[in-house]
């Protein structure tokens, strides 16, 4: 079994984004922290750190494993539960994801306090301080 925090932090609205994610395997922690290039909204930031870590998983061929994913966001986690947005900007979103859900066996979205959740918090601050100095370059 896999489990998997992630998070996004967004300087402004929109504005620069950076991702964090742990993921816990086996009692083995990774941290990973991330710079997204472009302006996102909190929001937008948020599913990005989700298609991250399932591209993140397809790429280490992780996908026969129970996965468990728990994020802060209400949003991402009821649009994906719900296989419905009625928000034009999240309905790419949801396509991607769920265009990378179907190569999983078994993979769980699970929404938790921001309390809950402070690595990956963490982690999403960092990410973003990185795309703020590459802006400054």
């Amino acid at each position: 079994m896999i489990k998997a925090y992630i998070d996004a932090a967004v300087k402004a609205n929109p504005g620069p984004a950076g991702l964090g994610i742990v993921i816990i395997t086996d009692g083995c922690q990774e941290q990973l922290c991330h710079a997204l290039s472009y302006d996102l909204n909190n929001h937008q930031a948020e599913f990005e750190a989700l298609i991250f870590l399932l591209d993140e998983l397809l790429k280490r061929k992780q996908t026969h494993t129970i996965i468990q994913i728990y994020s802060d966001s209400k949003i991402v986690v009821q649009t994906i539960e719900k296989n419905y947005t009625n928000n034009p900007m999240f309905t790419k979103y949801l396509k991607i994801v769920n265009q990378k859900l179907a190569f999983f066996d078994a993979c769980y979205l699970q929404w938790i306090p921001e309390a809950q959740n402070k690595g990956a918090d963490n982690l999403a601050r960092q990410g973003l301080q990185k795309a703020l100095k590459n802006r400054r370059k």
